[in-house]
C-alpha cells in the first residue's frame, strides 16, 4: 500500500514538473503590449509575445492568437536568440480565425476624378496589390483583365506596339509581362521609359533559359492611361494617389481596403552552426505579400528555374519546424520557402490558392553542389570535374516534406512555377496533396542532387495551362555528367559512366499517384534525369517521356489514351519499361538503343504491338483489351479476365489519390475521367464536338463519292463556329480530314487520340480533301 501511494505522489510531481515546464502567452488585436499576455491581459503583437520567450524559464512556449487580423509593420522574425533553446507553437486559439497580413488596411477620402474614375490621397510605402472587400483587383492593364483567357488572363501582340506607346502617357513605371518564346515560363521587366518610340525595359531575368519575347502572349500593366475598366487601379507614387475604377454595384464609402506591404509575414531563420529547432505554426492564415518579380533571382544550377529566396513564410537553417493546417491565399509570391540547410521541417495539411509564384519550395544553396555549373548552355570541363560523390556541404533540405496539402489556381503572375519544387536537396517527402489549375508543373525536381524522394498518393491535374514543352510532374537531370553538346555527353558517359550518379546518387520513387496534362506529358523526366522507379501510377492523359537519362525503371503502370514516349536514349542508358497498360504506340524519337528491358506490356492491338516488336522489344508483350473495372467512375483496376495479369500486371488501388483531409475533400475540385479511346468507342462513336467545330465520320459509299475519297474512311468537317480557333486555322466546311501528323484519321476517336498526343505542342499538322484536292494545314490547338 505504501509503495502504491509513494509511486502515486512521484506521477503528481511529474505531471507538475511537466505543467510547470510549459508556458502559454495570448496575444489579441485588442490588447496590448505593455500587458502580461494572459488569456485576461493579452499582448496586442505577435512580436511582442516572441519578445518575451526567452525571459520565460518553461522549455515549451506556446503563443495563442486570438481572433482577428494582424497587419505586421516588418516580418516575425524568430531566430534562434529569441528563443534560447526553448520548443514554440503559434497557434490559433481554439481554431479561431486569424489572419497574419504583410498588407495594411487603408481609409481613404474619395473624390471624383473623372466620369468613371475617383482618386484618394494615401500615406506610406506604395504597393502593387490592392483588394477591396478581400477581392484582388487588376493594376490598369492592356489589354483588360479577362478571366476567360488562357494565358496572363488576356494577351495582346501589339503591347509594346508603337502606336499603342504612342498614345500612351507615361508609361514609366509601368511591367511588361511576357511568356518565354518556347513557353517555358515568363518573363518580366519594368518601364525604364520610351526611346525612338519603343520602351526602354529592364528585367528578364526570372528564367534560366534566355529568349526573347513570346511574340504575342504579352501584356502592359500599371499603366494610367490604361485605366478604362470596371475594377481596375492605378496608384501614382509620386503624388501617392490611388485612382480606382470601381467595381459594379461596389458602394465605396462602405468598402474594406486592404493593400499588399511586406514580401515576408514569418522568417525562420537560424545560423550554419545553430539552426531554429522545433517551431510549430498551425492554423493561421497567410495574406497580402506584396509581388516579387523584380526581386533579386537566383540561378538554379542548370535547370530551366531562377528563384526567388523567400514566400510568405521563409525557413532557412531549421530542424524540426512545421506549418499545419495553415491557409495561404491572395499572395504576390510564393507561399512557403524552404531554402538552404533544413532538415526534417515541412508543410501539412495547409491550403494553398490565388498566388502569384509557387506554393512549396525545398531549394538548397547551390554551395553545396560540386561542380556547380550555372545556365543550360554552361559546363565543366571534364578534367576539372570534381569526382567526389554528393554534396560539398549541408546547407540543403534533407528528410523534409509536404504533406496532405490542398494547391490550386497558383501561379497567377509568375509562370514558371510549381506546387511542390525540389532543387538541390535530398529524401523529400511529398505525399497526399492535391494540386490543380496551375500554369506549368504540379511537382518539379530541378536536378538529381542528390535524390532519394519520395512521391507518392498525389493527385496532380489541370496542369501546364498556360505555359508549353513539360508535364504534370517534371524534372530535369543536368549534373554533373550532362553536356548541352549530344555528341559530347555521349562520349563522356561512354568513357566515364562513374560520373552519371555523382549526384542522383539515391533512387527517387514515384508510385501510386495519378497525373492528368492534356498539355504535355502525364511525366516528364527531360534532360539527363536519371535513378528513377516509377510504378503504381495512374497516367491519365499525357504519357510518359523518359528523355536521355540513365537507370530509370516503369513498371506495372496504367495509361489511359496514351502511351510511352522514349526520345533520344543513351547506349547503356539501363532503361527498365515492363507490366504497362497502353492505350497506343510507343512514340519514340531518335532511339538506337532501347535500354535494359522493354517486354511483358499490353497494347491495345495487334498493329501496334507488331510496330513495337519491329524495334525487337516486346518480345513477350500481347495485346487486348485491358478489362478495368470501372473506367467511368475511375477505377482503372482490371478485372480477372485482363491479359494483363497473365503479362504479370497487379492491381493497385486508383481511389487513394490526394488529400485525406476531410474539409479539403469536400471544398477540392475533382478530376475529370477521360472517355477512353479504345476500338469499341472508335466503332460506336460517329459524331462529336472538336475544338469547338462538330465533326462526323465519313459514311459510307454516298461520302466517299460525294467527297472524291479514296475510301470510306476519313473526319468531315461539319460546322466549324466563326469564331473557333479552327476557323484562323483555315479549316472550312465539308473539309474531310484524312491524316494528322502523318497518321491516318479513319474516324473522329482515332483525330482526337492524335490531338490528345500533340496538344502540348499547340500545332498540329493535318491532311484534309477540299474539293477533291489535297491540302495541308496547321491548326492550332490553343
Amino acid at each position: 500500500m505504501h509503495s502504491r501511494i509513494l509511486g502515486l505522489f512521484l506521477f503528481k510531481l511529474m505531471a507538475l514538473a511537466f505543467v510547470s515546464d510549459a508556458q502559454n502567452l495570448y496575444v489579441s488585436p485588442g490588447g496590448n503590449d505593455a500587458n502580461a499576455g494572459t488569456l485576461q491581459s493579452p499582448l496586442k503583437t505577435p512580436s511582442a509575445a516572441v519578445a518575451k520567450i526567452k525571459q520565460l524559464p518553461q522549455s515549451k512556449i506556446t503563443i495563442f492568437l486570438r481572433s482577428g487580423v494582424y497587419y505586421l509593420d516588418t516580418p516575425l522574425k524568430i531566430d534562434p536568440a529569441s528563443l534560447n533553446g526553448k520548443s514554440l507553437t503559434i497557434e490559433a486559439f481554439k481554431n479561431e480565425p486569424v489572419t497574419l497580413s504583410a498588407g495594411r488596411k487603408i481609409m481613404l477620402k474619395w473624390e471624383k476624378h473623372d466620369k468613371n474614375i475617383l482618386k484618394a490621397k494615401v500615406s506610406g510605402n506604395g504597393f502593387e496589390m490592392l483588394f477591396i472587400n478581400g477581392k484582388q483587383l487588376p493594376i490598369a492593364r492592356y489589354p483588360n483583365f479577362d478571366s476567360t483567357a488562357r494565358v496572363f488572363n488576356g494577351t495582346a501582340e501589339d503591347a509594346l506596339s508603337p502606336a499603342r506607346i504612342a498614345n500612351s502617357r507615361n508609361i514609366a513605371g509601368g511591367y511588361v509581362h511576357a511568356l518565354h518564346k518556347s513557353e517555358w515560363g515568363s518573363f518580366h521587366y519594368r518601364i525604364k521609359g520610351t526611346k525612338n518610340g519603343e520602351a526602354e525595359l529592364e528585367g528578364g531575368w526570372q528564367n534560366n533559359r534566355p529568349s526573347t519575347l513570346h511574340s504575342h502572349h504579352r501584356f502592359v500593366e500599371n499603366v494610367f492611361s490604361e485605366l478604362d475598366a470596371p475594377g481596375e487601379w492605378f496608384l501614382d507614387k509620386k503624388t501617392q494617389t490611388l485612382y480606382l475604377y470601381p467595381p459594379h454595384k461596389l458602394d465605396i464609402s462602405k468598402a474594406n481596403i486592404e493593400v499588399s506591404h511586406l514580401k515576408h509575414i514569418i522568417e525562420l531563420i537560424g545560423a550554419d552552426k545553430g539552426p531554429v529547432r522545433n517551431i510549430t505554426i498551425s492554423g493561421i492564415r497567410f495574406e497580402h505579400t506584396e509581388r516579387t518579380f523584380m526581386e533579386h533571382y537566383e540561378p538554379l544550377l542548370r535547370s530551366d528555374w531562377m528563384i526567388y529566396r523567400g514566400g510568405a513564410v521563409l525557413m532557412e537553417n531549421t530542424e524540426n519546424c512545421l506549418i499545419k493546417d495553415s491557409e495561404f491565399t491572395n499572395l504576390g509570391g510564393n507561399a512557403v520557402m524552404i531554402s538552404g540547410y533544413n532538415v526534417g521541417s515541412g508543410v501539412t495539411g495547409s491550403h494553398i490558392y490565388n498566388i502569384g509564384s509557387s506554393a512549396i519550395c525545398f531549394i538548397g544553396d547551390s554551395s553545396a553542389v560540386r561542380s556547380a555549373a550555372f545556365g543550360y548552355e554552361n559546363f565543366i570541363p571534364l578534367a576539372k570535374i570534381d569526382r567526389t560523390p554528393g554534396p560539398k556541404n549541408y546547407k540543403y533540405p534533407l528528410k523534409c516534406f509536404a504533406e496532405g496539402n490542398l494547391i490550386h489556381n497558383i501561379g497567377k503572375i509568375e509562370k514558371q512555377c510549381t506546387g511542390v519544387q525540389i532543387e538541390i536537396a535530398s529524401e523529400i517527402h511529398v505525399s497526399h496533396n492535391t494540386i490543380y489549375q496551375v500554369p506549368r508543373a504540379g511537382i518539379n525536381i530541378g536536378d538529381g542532387a542528390w535524390g532519394g524522394h519520395l512521391i507518392e498518393n498525389n493527385d496532380v491535374f489541370e496542369t501546364v495551362l498556360e505555359t508549353g514543352d513539360h508535364g504534370a510532374f517534371n524534372s530535369w537531370g543536368r549534373d554533373r555528367f550532362w553536356h548541352p553538346d549530344r555528341k559530347t555527353m555521349d562520349s563522356i558517359a561512354a568513357a566515364h559512366p562513374e560520373l552519371i550518379f555523382l549526384d542522383a546518387q539515391k533512387t527517387v520513387i514515384i508510385r501510386n499517384n495519378r497525373f492528368r496534362c492534356d498539355h504535355g506529358w502525364d511525366v516528364d523526366l527531360d534532360d539527363g534525369s536519371s535513378n528513377y522507379h516509377i510504378y503504381n501510377n495512374v497516367f491519365m492523359s499525357g504519357g510518359l517521356k523518359f528523355r536521355e537519362g540513365f537507370q530509370r525503371i516503369a513498371e506495372n503502370n496504367v495509361f489511359l489514351n496514351n502511351s510511352f514516349h522514349p526520345h533520344v536514349w543513351f547506349k547503356n542508358s539501363g532503361d527498365v519499361f515492363r507490366k504497362n497498360i497502353l492505350m497506343r504506340p510507343y512514340f519514340s524519337i531518335l532511339i538506337k538503343d532501347w535500354g535494359k528491358e522493354v517486354d511483358y506490356n499490353l497494347f491495345p492491338n495487334e498493329n501496334d504491338l507488331k510496330n513495337a516488336q519491329s524495334n525487337k522489344t516486346d518480345s513477350h508483350s500481347t495485346f487486348g483489351d485491358a478489362a478495368f473495372v470501372d473506367p467511368e467512375n475511375g477505377n482503372y483496376q482490371v478485372k480477372s479476365a485482363s491479359p494483363a495479369l497473365a503479362l504479370g500486371f497487379k492491381n493497385f488501388p486508383t481511389d487513394r489519390f490526394g488529400v485525406t483531409k476531410e474539409a479539403f475533400k469536400k471544398i477540392a475540385k475533382k478530376v475529370s475521367y477521360p472517355v477512353l479511346l479504345n476500338a469499341a468507342l472508335e466503332k460506336d462513336m460517329q459524331e462529336m464536338t472538336w475544338l469547338g467545330a462538330k465533326i462526323r465520320n465519313v459514311r459510307g459509299l454516298g461520302d466517299r463519292s460525294a467527297f472524291g475519297l479514296p475510301d470510306e474512311k476519313g473526319v468531315v468537317v461539319v460546322d466549324v463556329p466563326a469564331n473557333s480557333i479552327l476557323v484562323k486555322s483555315g479549316l472550312q466546311n465539308n473539309d474531310v480530314i484524312i491524316s494528322a501528323n502523318k497518321e491516318k484519321t479513319d474516324n473522329v476517336v482515332r483525330l482526337e487520340a492524335i490531338r490528345q498526343q500533340v496538344n502540348w505542342t499547340g500545332q498540329m499538322d493535318v491532311e484534309v480533301l477540299r474539293n477533291q484536292q489535297t491540302l495541308t494545314l496547321k491548326l492550332n490547338l490553343k
